[in-house]
């Protein structure tokens, strides 16, 4: 079983070189210019977790053989082509300016060729997801649609500091959770698991989505700006409100006030100083810790549902492992 962790999931180097490869093959057309446009956040890097969900995922029941390597593979591509495609068009709403290091697209090339070749990387990914069957096909069209839904809902609270936490939660489980849930599932459609099998590793997979998205905003929070590579702080500047926010803003008292105070608007560089602080020294961090943990137990019981293997032990460990990097 794997060997080198990644954020919790562990792969061996050599799926992860062919889950690189597969997926720079995926965007290679006849046109250079959309050849460069289309894999530029590939060759930028990334983690690859959904593709690494699936490939372990479809190893469950045991290794299985050199075909079904090859479709978890696939599988998992048409989810991380999504992630990118998505990316694309986020970098657009947000007028972002680097990405992984590198410009983004949009500010490379302009916001008609990103949505373009945001647009053509989802084309990809359904023509890969078809390959694999009309139920893989069917999951992924659906799951572009939650995508949608949790970053509409994220949107419409935008600046609202009064944001349900019930909002958030349906936004992360939409924006992120759905396509770790895909990722998994998928490894238990193209290993031809039994449906209760397919069902717990979905279910695993939304846990794991939910944990990573609050990791993620946990470490906008805690993280300095150097080792975000941006501005600690980032979401409540953009106006999106995460859990460690919602829940300084719920203990209530002068922190809370202090900080409703100072939300609902663009935040300067010392009100976001003074923002990060009060998150940051008033229970918040550790309130939507708490939350996290809960969802780990999720993930932890969706396990106890799969069969014992080696891919079974690496999940269980996986969300726990990857707070622990917090």
């Amino acid at each position: 079983m794997p060997s080198a962790p990644i954020f919790g999931l562990p792969t061996h180097d050599a799926d992860l070189a062919r889950i690189e490869a597969a997926l720079k093959e995926s965007v290679r057309t006849s046109d250079p210019y959309l050849d460069e446009i289309a894999s530029h956040l590939i060759v930028a890097g990334g983690k690859r977790l959904r593709p690494v969900l699936t490939v372990v995922a479809a190893q469950v029941a045991g290794n299985g053989d050199a075909d079904l390597h090859e479709r978890s593979v696939q599988g998992g591509i048409a989810c991380e082509l999504v992630q990118t495609g998505s990316l694309y068009h986020d970098d657009v709403m947000d007028e972002a300016s680097t990405r992984r290091g590198v410009d983004t697209v949009n500010a490379r090339w302009g916001n008609l060729q990103a949505i373009l070749a945001g647009d053509f990387l989802l084309s990809r990914a359904s023509e890969i997801a078809a390959s694999l069957g009309t139920e893989v096909a069917g999951l992924l069209a659906r799951t572009i649609g939650r995508l949608c839904e949790g970053q509409i809902e994220e949107l419409r609270h935008t600046y609202n500091a009064a944001r349900p936490e019930a909002s958030y939660l349906s936004s992360i489980s939409g924006k992120t959770a759905s396509l770790y849930a895909t990722a998994a599932r998928i490894g238990g459609l193209v290993a031809h698991l039994e449906r209760p099998l397919i069902d717990a590793l979905t279910e695993y997979g939304e846990a794991f989505g939910m944990v990573f998205q609050i990791f993620d905003d946990l470490l906008d929070i805690t993280a300095t700006d150097e080792q975000l590579g941006k501005p600690a702080g980032h979401d409540m500047m953009q106006g999106v409100y995460t859990l460690p926010v919602l829940r300084t803003l719920q203990a209530g008292g002068v922190a809370a006030v202090e900080l409703s105070h100072l939300l609902g608007k663009p935040l300067d560089a010392a009100e976001r100083e003074k923002a990060l602080g009060i998150v940051r020294s008033n229970g918040g961090v550790q309130a939507a810790l708490t939350v996290a943990h809960d969802w780990c137990r999720r993930a932890e019981a969706a396990c106890d549902l799969l069969p014992t293997s080696e891919a079974t032990d690496a999940l269980r460990v996986a969300p726990a492992a990857l707070l622990a990097t917090l």
